[in-house]
């Protein structure tokens, strides 16, 4: 499974963005999928996570009422649509495929949100 994110970039607080994540290769051994991201100096946290027939989404608190996360199987891409963002938002956001057997990630995508 190979996993591509697209979509970061700087916008400005109050802003919105929406990250893709395309995958490819063994696509129907996906199961869960999720986005985490890493600031500058801090560990890499869970954002949100989403079953895998799309039906149930988990939010971190930080993110919840903000972020939207979804799928489109036929297309292998997950999305993060993100509004009302903060520069506390601000880091580089990866994509992880969950299958039986291994834990894929993406090469992440950087947000920036400026103040």
């Amino acid at each position: 499974v190979q996993l591509v994110e697209s979509g970061g970039g700087l916008v400005q607080a109050g802003g919105s963005l929406r990250l893709s994540c395309a995958a490819s290769g063994s696509t129907f051994s996906i199961n869960a999928m999720a986005w985490y991201r890493q600031a500058p100096g801090k560990q890499r946290e869970l954002v949100a996570g989403i079953s895998s027939g799309g039906g149930s989404t988990d939010y971190s608190d930080s993110v919840k009422g903000r972020f939207t996360i979804s799928r489109d199987s036929a297309k292998n891409t997950m999305y993060l649509q993100m509004n009302s963002l903060k520069p506390e938002d601000t880091a580089v956001y990866y994509c992880k495929a969950v299958t039986r057997r291994f834990d894929y990630w993406g090469q992440g995508t950087q947000v920036t949100v400026s103040s």
